[in-house]
Formats: C-alpha cells, sequence, structure tokens
C-alpha cells in the first residue's frame, strides 16, 4: 500500500487518483494515517461486506423478527443423521 503525507497528496492529487486505481492510498498527517483514498471498485467492495456483516445480539435486545425467525427455522432433512450422533 502506498504512503503519502497529506501534503504530498494534495500536489500531486493526480497522480495518487491513479494510483488508488491499482491499491489503497494511505494518507498520512504528522506520522499518523488520517485516512485512504480508494478506487469506485474498492468501495464498492468495502460497502459489500460492511453488508454481510454478522451481527451480535444481547439477549435482552433481540429484534422480535429475528426471534420469530429463529423460532421458525427447522432443519434441513438431509441432516437428520446427524441427531444420531447427539444420541451417543
Amino acid at each position: 500500500m502506498v504512503r503519502v503525507t497529506s501534503t504530498e497528496f494534495a500536489k500531486n492529487f493526480g497522480r495518487y487518483r491513479e494510483e488508488a486505481q491499482r491499491e489503497p492510498v494511505a494518507i498520512t498527517s504528522h506520522g499518523r494515517t488520517t485516512g485512504y483514498f480508494l478506487s469506485p471498485h474498492e468501495f464498492a467492495e468495502l460497502q459489500r461486506l460492511r453488508a454481510y456483516e454478522r451481527r451480535a445480539y444481547r439477549i435482552e435486545e433481540l429484534p422480535e423478527d429475528v426471534f420469530e425467525a429463529i423460532v421458525d427455522s427447522r432443519m434441513d432433512d438431509r441432516h437428520a443423521p446427524l441427531d444420531a450422533l447427539l444420541d451417543e
């Protein structure tokens, strides 16, 4: 990943815009990373992955629709042989 100071980034924006098409560009200020410049493709991928993020709830905070989905769920019949393993 390319790392560049914010001053360098501002002076050569066009160069780093092109670089971001190949890989994210880390922008630093006073030695610390303050942000990243990404291609539209990378950003879309980030958004897609965030949509699939796992969510965890405390039992008392469990939304009603999630609770109902759990209650209504049923094991697929193809997995019935696994029940025998629990009986051993």
